[in-house]
């Protein structure tokens, strides 16, 4: 494929931007080789600035649930441009928006808008921590929840795809209110309670793994979180803004019938625009300003534009059944998957609720981030690369998540697995 001006541009890129890109997983440091540059999206597939096609299963880290440029989407973001980017005042998309999380995720009353998933969860702790009193959180390993201080302690994500423990640049003594535990191991959150119950405000998890890879709850698991948590006065807070949309229409609380405390979004809820939520019970949400103590504020929160463009997203997904086109797109890609491994003889573990899944190079089961860990990355590299030439993008680290849209058709899932079945053949 042609690289020329992807190559160019990213000679520049490194000149201005700290390592070339705004964000580290985009550096494909993880897989080898530079980023290409997007120059357009359209429904499952991302055209580069060299003319290259790709079928995109990154869609954006998630957010692109009914794919690039989708033309309702596209339109309600012209139509609210057209009337201003931002106010710093109450619009009336903000309560639509707010009325349509309430309306898909029963355990939440009220809503407060932010900017980025990060902000939502940060916001989420501070919270839980003024409504209990107390001081601790409790977090799994391998889970990210933005980079916030205190929340990258054996985080996932970026943190797992560079190798990095943790981050310089945060106390000792803040990270010290971060308990963590392995994921899906009952015994060693059950000892955590046992010593600080009384100074725990709260468990953070997402329910669904989706930045060490996509690990699934164990049956029975996150109720018993759920019944930990009650039993001590601590919050549980689910961090859907990846599983938020993917694991099911009400998330994955709607999946695993489990009510949290308080639910942090974003991603799918901005279709595409910088976007974030968290809500919760009215007892709970009311104590954050202008109501309660409890401070937390955003300029460009609930921005129009945003707001628009999460709307017009939900109002399709919502329709019958295109939020199952989404799941068993990635259902049919999965199959094939597995037929072409043990074609090949090739050892994989493959993970999958609704339209969010992950391939490790791994014979499994991956129950916790440490079984992650132990997957094949430099396989998983050269299975990216050899998709990339074939024009298929996933995303560029063994420990995150691919996704399926409502635009990914048949024809798209078989060039995928065309192009599966000749890297596998490489690669056995």
């Amino acid at each position: 494929m042609k690289s020329d001006i992807s190559e160019k541009l990213w000679r520049e890129a490194n000149q201005v931007l700290v390592g070339g890109v705004n964000s580290p997983v985009r550096a494909f440091k993880a897989v080898g080789g530079n980023p290409f540059f997007a120059a357009s999206g359209r429904g499952a597939v991302i055209t580069d600035v060299d003319g290259n096609e790709y079928i995109d299963y990154v869609l954006s880290w998630g957010p692109l649930v009914l794919g690039h440029a989708y033309p309702a989407v596209v339109e309600a973001v012209r139509r609210a441009l057209e009337k201003g980017s931002s106010f710093g005042i109450p619009t009336e998309a903000e309560i639509r928006l707010a009325e349509r999380i309430i309306q898909l995720m029963p355990s939440i009353e009220k809503v407060r808008l932010v900017n980025s998933g990060t902000e939502a969860t940060m916001s989420a702790i501070r919270l839980a921590r003024g409504y209990t009193g107390r001081d601790l959180i409790v977090k799994f390993e391998g889970c990210y929840h933005g980079h916030a201080d205190g929340l990258l302690v054996k985080a996932g994500s970026g943190l797992a795809t560079l190798g990095i423990p943790s981050s310089p640049g945060i106390p000792a003594a803040y990270a010290q209110c971060t308990l963590t535990a392995p994921f899906n191991d009952l015994e060693a959150i059950r000892a955590i309670f046992d010593a600080h119950a009384a100074n725990i405000a709260c468990i953070i998890i997402e329910p669904v793994v989706g930045n060490a890879g996509v690990i699934l709850p164990e049956p029975g698991y996150l109720q018993a979180l759920r019944d930990l948590t009650k039993r001590h006065g601590a919050l549980l807070i689910f961090d859907e803004v990846m599983s938020g949309f993917r694991a099911a229409l009400g998330g994955a609380q709607q999946r695993y019938g489990i009510t949290p405390d308080l639910t942090t979004l974003g991603k799918v809820i901005g279709g595409g625009l910088p976007v974030g939520a968290y809500g919760g019970p009215a007892a709970i949400m009311d104590h954050l300003a202008p109501v309660g103590p409890v401070y937390q504020a955003g300029t460009l929160a609930g921005n129009p534009l945003a707001t628009a463009a999460g709307l017009a997203t939900l109002e399709v997904l919502t329709q019958p059944g295109a939020y199952e086109s989404t799941e068993n797109a990635l259902t049919q890609l999965r199959k094939g998957i597995a037929d072409i491994a043990i074609e090949t003889g090739i050892p994989v573990c493959q993970t999958q609720v609704g339209s969010m899944g992950c391939l490790f190079f791994h014979e499994g089961p991956i129950r916790n981030y440490a079984e992650a860990a132990k997957s094949d990355t430099a396989r998983y590299a050269r299975f990216f690369q050899g998709m990339l030439e074939r024009g298929v993008y996933l995303a560029p680290s063994q420990f995150e998540a691919c996704f399926t849209s409502t635009a990914h058709t048949a024809k798209h899932l078989d060039q995928t697995l065309t192009a599966a079945r000749e890297v596998f053949r490489q690669l056995a």
